[in-house]
């Protein structure tokens, strides 16, 4: 791990007022519900976060809309957008991109989910499939980029962070009493943006960090202190599919202390199911992965207030009526 305090390079409160107004230009905050429903479930006060409510169905379009407005103010002359995602952060991208008329071209794993395939083309990306899982198709993004001659967008920066986090300074305003919040990890944007936001404010809330049992990358390379590359086999939580930690959220997570707690496709559909019949709202598998976590945590006490970020909605139907029939990951979704 770094020498230097990775915290000190997190957004402050200026910095994440300053996404908050840019990420208000596109939209308004999403609104963050208690159901009674899934309060019984979990026998206490649970705070959700609708990031599901977006324009894209996902957190990750305020990271894009925050990068895209600070990489126009000082590189005005990119001639276009090349990155790697399973969806949710391309789909930012294009979104973010599309009102300007910058080209944006986006590369998938092969097999990914077609129903963010369409949606990133509906925005007006380039969609390309190429690669076995999320690490190749970044390899393939840096190859194309360099092609292309056109700016390779990371899935973590701090740009990124600034403008997630913000959905986390919304909750953590709106709800003073919150005691846990339980944050999905992919590539880490969405759980450092939740540390900012939580230190910003100074707030009470313990930030925890949740991983998948079959994409355990992060979750072993905070508990060795080493980056560890770790095969992803995740059948439902797709946006929790990475192989390689980013080094500089795995610093932010660790000076942070942070605390994961590993899920496993099966509690990921427990928790989609439980996501739709307690508030009827449709959850992807990362989606529904903070409230997996919330349900099993052995740290929580009774009658906590605790609170999750629904983060993405956006699963395939196919895929989504298996899971509401039974389905819990343990057979790949076309067997």
């Amino acid at each position: 791990m770094t020498t230097t305090d990775p915290l000190a390079l997190l957004p402050d409160l200026a910095t994440l007022r300053d996404a908050q107004t840019i990420v208000q230009r596109s939209f308004a905050s999403t609104p963050q519900y208690r159901w009674p429903l899934l309060e019984a479930r979990a026998g206490g006060p649970v705070w959700v976060k609708h990031e599901n409510h977006t324009p894209v169905g996902a957190f990750k379009v305020r990271g894009g809309l925050v990068y895209l407005e600070r990489l126009r103010a000082t590189h005005p002359d990119v001639p276009g957008l090349v990155s790697a995602t399973r969806g949710n952060h391309g789909q930012s991208l294009a979104f973010a991109a599309r009102g300007i008329g910058l080209p944006v071209a986006i590369v998938v794993p092969e097999g990914n989910s077609r129903e963010k395939n369409a949606a990133m083309r509906a925005l007006g990306a380039e969609v390309i499939e190429t690669g076995e899982d999320f690490q190749a198709a970044v390899e393939a993004s840096i190859a194309l980029a360099t092609h292309r001659a056109w700016l390779r967008v990371p899935s973590f920066h701090l740009d990124l962070v600034a403008g997630v986090g913000t959905w986390a300074l919304e909750l953590l305003e709106a709800a003073p009493e919150l005691q846990r919040l339980y944050v999905p990890i992919g590539l880490g944007s969405g759980v450092c943006g939740a540390i900012a936001a939580q230190r910003a404010l100074g707030h009470s809330a313990e930030v925890v960090g949740v991983s998948s049992m079959h994409a355990p990358a992060y979750a072993r390379s905070l508990a060795t202190g080493t980056l560890t590359s770790c095969v992803a086999s995740t059948q439902l939580a797709d946006g929790m599919a990475v192989r390689t930690p980013d080094p500089s959220a795995l610093s932010i997570m660790h000076a942070y202390g942070l605390r994961v707690l590993s899920v496993d496709d099966a509690q990921v559909a427990d928790a989609m199911r439980a996501f739709f019949a307690d508030t009827h709202n449709v959850a992807e598998g990362a989606g529904a992965a903070g409230l997996a976590a919330l349900l099993a945590d052995p740290m929580r006490g009774a009658g906590e207030c605790v609170g999750t970020v629904l983060c993405g909605g956006n699963v395939d139907t196919e895929l989504f009526a298996r899971v509401l029939s039974g389905f819990n990951g343990t057979q790949r979704p076309n067997q």
